[in-house]
């Protein structure tokens, strides 16, 4: 540092200690100190006697030392004196983030070079997430993606859910079904919006090759996309372990502990009556730790008023003093313990808390986990006790615990055999906070209890919190499951239902994620998976009832609902396949079974797909029939809605009968009921009818416009089936346009889509089509 520099700040520690400035003579020795010159030289440049100007340097040392709580002289005052300015400079730009800055130019650097996924790498505690979370919050960036990665490695979130979730949340775009698409989606995203990326502790998905664990490949081909150098992201990743896959290649960072400055600042800054050499024994001991620093200054500001030197007169002595972070966190809960029970007991049980998919707790759900304790203002100061020590972190209102933390909290808790309990209670909060689900983030907190029953081994609770109905925007009683797979989050549900499905006692509750499973698969386009789903459901749900000693008439309707709802969809699943005559059966079948019961809406519907079957079979007046019928009864039903589905499907087996004007009506209902409910494949399916109603009248440009507007949402959504019908009917109109190159090309995407769904007829159908 400079001289001036130096000068300003003695002087401004001598003038808060004592209110008075530094006197001119004081000035000159600390010039003349500065530069080397020894006392007696002073004192003849001046001319005073060696002996006086002694007496003004010893007395200015003595001041500083007093000030500074270390030993200040002539021999050390320039390393003092820059250490303390470095110091002073760090608490400057911003008392909360300390210690920084080379670690910020680095990554700086880095970034300039190109350079898209960098890892951070430390040991825990070292401040690698608060790094990153502070150098992404610095940048231009138009929001933030975070990834918290599971503390263990069976709770890990796959990457198909992640980015389901940044698509559906952050892009509002729907995502597909197959998860390349998904990826080429975001991608697409990424190389138009300057995002920052954090994916925090990596090493959970690591195996000890620094590599993905079988299981989690995925997060491979995620990172693929991250490192594209066309993509203006910057992605961030901390991690205890190197990641070595050679796919990827990033750049790593090492992070070191923060310096002694840094901690000096960090002192006073919290107002801690701080010796120096306190600190730096401290500081040497853990490394610079930065949740050490934060722990052991909360530890003297709580338990010795602020005083250092009270804090290491006890610790000096003790020859068990812990040299490493884990075991500092291991003595902060010890002291706790003795200290103040309850916030003890409450430090515990919010190990127990996932901090992934919801990554930050409200006030409620931490006072949750004081159900035995004095309510209201008991609480809160246990809360209060947490956030004193730093071990509970919070910000805006916002708590979580970290993750070096939250270990030894699971430790603890499970040895006190409260692990069970902690995560019964926390499944219930989470189940009982959400009365509505219209946003994605409202479906995961409801999913969170899932995971909590998973935890423990209580599969069927965790069963029973997929199939808990709630109120949602498409005005219907779903559940969970369903509202999960409507809402396009596909992953999540896919792989909780198949995580239990085979440990369930309950058979009733068996049969009916078998069924929403079904649903899943013929979404994904694996309709053979779907049917064979399905048909697990009906006969489960037959076997339910005949074993049954007692079955009352709620337990009578339900099985009765699964059954001709299973039989429904295999009977769409074989329309999806152009299996028309098998499809008839199935349908037939829901209508016999229906008839004059509870379960007639369950036969409205069959008979709605069996109309439109006819109407392909070239049945047209059994097919207007049954249609006719279908639309007196549903028209004027201020229901109708929530037959949106099927009420296209009727508006398609009036195009395939050319009774246009009726087709027309149902389309423009239905496609209004899709976009105020955000329906997207129901919205994509009328777009496909609209088309094909132009291509029939020669109005090929309104036809096309409708062909890629369907497309375009169909793909979005990536329901396969869909998608391939709708390439089919652009197929067809650019055929009769005379566009024959054009029309081959999409006709030859309908059959690769129907070949990956495994649907032969549908092939066959088309190269009928392209080969006349």
């Amino acid at each position: 540092m400079s001289l001036e520099s130096a000068i300003a700040l003695v002087d401004s520690l001598v003038f808060s200690t004592t209110g008075k400035h530094l006197s001119n003579l004081q000035v000159s020795v600390l010039q003349a100190v500065w530069h080397g010159k020894k006392y007696l030289a002073i004192a003849q440049e001046y001319g005073y006697t060696e002996g006086h100007i002694k007496d003004i340097a010893y007395h200015l040392w003595k001041l500083l030392s007093e000030r500074l709580n270390e030993k200040v002289t002539k021999n050390n005052l320039k390393s003092v004196v820059s250490r303390l300015s470095s110091a002073e400079n760090i608490l400057t730009c911003n008392p909360n983030f300390i210690g920084r800055e080379t670690a910020i130019e680095h990554l700086d650097n880095l970034v300039n070079q190109g350079h898209k996924i960098i890892v951070i790498q430390g040991e825990g505690g070292i401040g690698k997430t608060t790094l990153a979370q502070h150098y992404l919050n610095q940048q231009a960036s138009e929001f933030i993606l975070e990834l918290l990665m599971a503390k263990t490695t069976q709770n890990i979130t796959l990457a198909e859910s992640i980015v389901e979730e940044w698509l559906k949340k952050d892009f509002q775009e729907e995502p597909a079904r197959e998860f390349g698409i998904t990826l080429a989606r975001l991608k697409r995203h990424l190389e138009t919006h300057k995002v920052g990326i954090l994916i925090d502790n990596l090493e959970p998905a690591l195996d000890r090759e620094g590599k993905f664990i079988a299981s989690q490949q995925n997060y491979i081909e995620l990172l693929r996309i991250l490192a594209d150098p066309k993509v203006q992201s910057t992605t961030l990743i901390t991690s205890r372990d190197r990641l070595c896959e050679p796919d990827i290649n990033p750049v790593h960072f090492r992070l070191p502990g923060l310096s002694i400055e840094s901690w000096t600042a960090y002192f006073k800054n919290s107002q801690i009556d701080a010796n120096l050499s306190i600190i730096e024994s401290l500081h040497k001991i853990y490394g610079g730790n930065a949740k050490a620093m934060k722990i052991i200054g909360g530890v003297i500001q709580e338990d010795f008023a602020g005083d250092s030197q009270a804090y290491w007169q006890i610790y000096q002595k003790d020859p068990l003093l812990e040299t490493n972070l884990k075991h500092l966190v291991a003595s902060q809960f010890d002291r706790l313990q003795t200290l103040d029970h309850e916030a003890y007991k409450l430090l515990c049980r919010l190990g127990s808390y996932r901090y992934q998919d919801i990554s930050y707790l409200n006030q409620a759900s931490v006072v949750n986990l004081l159900w035995d304790s004095e309510p209201n203002i008991g609480q809160l100061r246990s809360v209060q006790s947490l956030q004193n020590r730093s071990l509970l972190e919070c910000k805006r209102g916002h708590y979580w615990l970290h993750p070096v933390i939250q270990a030894e909290a699971i430790f603890r808790l499970k040895e006190q055999g409260e692990w069970e309990i902690t995560n019964r209670r926390i499944a219930e909060f989470w189940t009982n906070s959400i009365a509505k689900v219209t946003t994605v983030t409202d479906a995961l907190m409801a999913l969170e209890a899932y995971y909590h029953y998973l935890e423990i081994g209580s599969f069927s609770a965790a069963g029973k919190v997929i199939l808990k109905s709630y109120d949602n925007q498409w005005g219907q009683f779903l559940s969970l499951g369903s509202i999960l797979y409507r809402m396009g989050l596909i992953q999540p549900i896919l792989s909780a239902i198949n995580q239990i499905i085979d440990k369930i006692d309950c058979q009733s509750d068996c049969a009916e994620l078998y069924n929403i499973l079904g649903d899943v698969y013929w979404i994904l386009g694996k309709i053979n998976l779907a049917i064979d789903c399905q048909t697990q459901t009906i006969q489960v749900a037959r076997k339910c009832w005949h074993d049954y000693t007692f079955v009352n008439k709620h337990t009578q309707y339900y099985l009765k609902m699964l059954e001709v709802d299973s039989r429904l969809s295999i009977g769409l699943y074989n329309i999806d396949l152009w299996e028309l005559l098998a499809a008839c059966d199935r349908l037939q079948t829901v209508i016999e079974l229906t008839e004059n019961t509870q379960h007639y809406r369950w036969g409205q519907k069959a008979t709605i797909c069996l109309a439109l079957i006819q109407s392909y079979l070239g049945e047209k007046d059994k097919a207007l029939s049954l249609a006719e019928r279908c639309y007196q009864e549903l028209i004027n039903n201020p229901l109708a809605g929530r037959f949106a589905y099927f009420l296209q499907i009727l508006g398609q087996t009036y195009v395939n009968l050319n009774q246009f004007d009726r087709a027309t009506s149902l389309f423009e209902k239905t496609l209004a009921f899709s976009q105020e409910n955000n329906y997207s494949q129901v919205k994509g399916k009328v777009l496909t009818g609209q088309a094909e109603i132009y291509q029939k009248k020669q109005s090929f440009e309104l036809a096309l416009s409708h062909h890629f507007a369907a497309i375009e949402v169909l793909e979005n959504i990536g329901a396969k089936c869909d998608l391939a019908q709708a390439y089919y009917q652009l197929g067809l109109t650019l055929k009769l346009m005379g566009e024959y190159g054009k029309s081959a090309t999409h006709l030859e995407k309908a059959i690769v889509l129907f070949t990956e769904m495994q649907a032969p007829k549908q092939v066959d159908k088309v190269l009928i089509v392209s080969t006349q």
